[in-house]
């Protein structure tokens, strides 16, 4: 307000005449205005200067500076001072002294903003708190008007709790405290969370200091994080780590509490120098095995749900934070290695029988194959020898087949009782592992759990029948199937297969048999016991030639003896008879005669 105290009136002026409508002094004009304008304060364009608040509505506020008329200022510029009220002594920045209405033309942000850089670095120096006004979100944090400059508030230096609104603090006016100033790029951090970090810091020293272990406090969830849960002690940080907050297996700490929540904790342990505090939930009840009913005992049953899943077994919640093991094992009367993924999963409900059960190791073993009767109990009865089952192949090795009956229930087919009349050098070639095999029992060893079982047994013995057909001597076509360097494998009729050696592979123009030929071929042996056809295919002209041989001989004129002086003379034929030709000649009459 300009000051009128010091005005002298004109000793001279007619107030009488002022008073009847005359104004015609002697004073003139200009005389007139001098002395008005030596009641207003001189000032200039483009300078900064203080002014009062005479008025304040919704859009301006009328400035006061000393000079004839008053500024406007758009109440915009005064956001960050929400606090402002007539009377109030604010810097104003003289645009125009009077504009085209005669308006005086006053900004008070261009003001601010020529002294802010002083008064930025000043308010650092002095480790002012200033005010500030949150403009908008931005990237990692907000913007905050300072002294008309923008300044940069991280995310992090907000509260001294995680802040999970952001959008929440603009539009609010708030004390800071500058932590940063980047001359070079004209950059201003600054934090609110350091103005409440001192009081915060002595706070935790006073509270740290009064706390004991199993002391009961109630605290509010800060944060929840996938290893625990941070509670807010009023001024000071505990964590409940997840093992702490139930005696069950807890996932997710967010099963358990929520943000916000208001929760009592017991203190488990604390640090004095780091100010770490550890927090328990769960200790604040019983020990869920302290409170198992006493009359549980081996062989109850008991249903729980399947909490953790491993390869040799499953962990079973019966009650919160009582589990027992279900080994493999003990799923199933199998004894196929199999893992327990194949029969449970988490999250299942099951039925199981007590196996073991320790109160003070507090461990329990648990059972679900006991669930059925044990198949061998009755094994005789079930699969006495001689009957004929439906099994599922589990199982090769180089020597038979492992199947199933039933679960639980296993048996071996000895790779010689597969096949009657096909020689199987593996189970492979004959039959694959989950088909389905008939079987017929043929021995029960109960002590070790194991049946022999056959699979050609379900069938008449062939070889009785390949007994009157494949007679020794007697010629049947067969086709050479395989090959090898000892000899040939021959495909006869009924599936029977045989066996020819290389010798007898010889054909009649002197070449050897080769594999996919069709040729006749002579019985040379016939084993029933072994399984065995020996055959020739060279023995079929070779007796051809010998029996010619043998009539030509007998139709030759005999030769005279020699006297007993006389030296012996000897036939080169007869010399050259081999083995061979007299076993055939053997062979030969051995067959006649039983022709005859």
């Amino acid at each position: 307000m300009a000051d009128y105290k010091n005005v002298a009136p004109l000793a001279d002026f007619d107030w009488e005449a002022y008073a009847n409508g005359n104004a015609n002094t002697e004073v003139s004009i200009e005389a007139q205005e001098a002395a008005y304008d030596g009641t207003l304060n001189k000032v200039n364009d483009y300078e900064v200067v203080d002014g009062t608040v005479i008025s304040i509505n919704k859009r301006e506020v009328v400035v006061n500076i000393g000079f004839k008329s008053d500024g406007i200022i758009p109440v915009s510029e005064f956001r960050y001072n929400p606090d402002l009220k007539i009377g109030d002594t604010v810097e104003v920045y003289i645009e125009n002294q009077e504009d085209k209405k005669g308006q005086l033309v006053l900004s008070h942000k261009k003001a601010r903003a020529s002294r802010s850089w002083d008064r930025v670095n000043e308010a650092m120096e002095k480790e002012e708190i200033i005010k500030g006004y949150i403009k908008c979100r931005t990237k990692g944090g907000m913007i905050v008007d300072v002294f008309g400059i923008e300044a940069f508030l991280p995310g992090s230096q907000i509260d001294v709790k995680p802040i999970r609104d952001y959008d929440m603090f603009v539009g609010k006016t708030m004390e800071f405290k500058i932590v940063k100033i980047n001359q070079e790029f004209k950059n201003v951090v600054v934090s609110h969370k350091a103005l409440i970090e001192a009081e915060l810091e002595q706070q935790k020293k006073e509270i740290i200091s009064r706390l004991e272990k199993g002391q009961v406090l109630e605290g509010t969830v800060k944060n929840i994080t996938s290893y625990g849960v941070f509670i807010d002690l009023g001024g000071v940080d505990g964590l409940i780590h997840i093992t702490d907050l139930s005696w069950g297996r807890v996932s997710d700490p967010k099963e358990v509490v929520e943000l916000d929540q208001k929760i009592n904790v017991v203190i488990l342990d604390f640090d004095n120098e780091k100010k770490r505090i550890a927090l328990g939930l769960k200790q604040l009840t019983p020990h869920p095995w302290d409170a198992l009913d006493g009359e549980l005992k081996v062989g109850d049953h008991v249903k729980g749900k399947v909490v953790v899943m491993a390869d040799y077994g499953a962990f079973i919640e019966i009650a919160p934070g009582v589990e027992g093991l279900i080994h493999v094992s003990e799923m199933s009367w199998s004894q196929h290695l199999r893992s327990a993924q194949d029969f449970m999963k988490v999250g299942d409900e099951v039925e199981a029988v007590i196996l073991t059960l320790d109160r003070e190791e507090r461990k329990m073993s648990l059972g679900i194959k006991q669930l059925k009767n044990d198949p061998w109990e009755d094994i005789e009865t079930k699969y006495p020898v001689g009957s004929k089952h439906t099994a599922k192949v589990r199982n090769f090795t180089n020597f038979g087949v492992f199947v199933e009956i039933e679960e639980g229930v296993d048996g071996l087919i000895h790779i010689s009782d597969l096949s009657w009349t096909k020689k199987v050098k593996h189970p492979s070639e004959f039959t694959q592992i989950g088909a389905q095999i008939e079987v017929l029992v043929m021995e029960i060893d109960k002590q070790n759990r194991r049946l022999s079982l056959g699979h050609k047994q379900l069938e008449e013995n062939p070889w009785d029948v390949f007994e009157t057909v494949f007679t020794q001597g007697s010629v049947h076509e067969g086709t050479i199937i395989d090959m090898m360097d000892k000899g040939a494998v021959v495909q006869l009729q009924y599936g029977v297969e045989g066996f020819a050696t290389p010798k007898h592979l010889v054909k009649e123009d002197g070449t050897q048999a080769q594999q996919g030929e069709k040729l006749e071929f002579k019985v040379i042996e016939f084993n029933k016991d072994s399984k065995r056809i020996i055959l020739s295919h060279s023995r079929i002209f070779e007796d051809v030639q010998r029996a010619e041989a043998r009539k030509e001989k007998a139709a030759a004129p005999r030769a005279p003896r020699a006297k007993k002086d006389e030296a012996p003379v000897i036939q080169n034929q007869a010399a050259g008879t081999t083995l061979g030709d007299i076993e055939s000649l053997a062979a030969l009459k051995a067959q006649m005669e039983k022709g005859e």
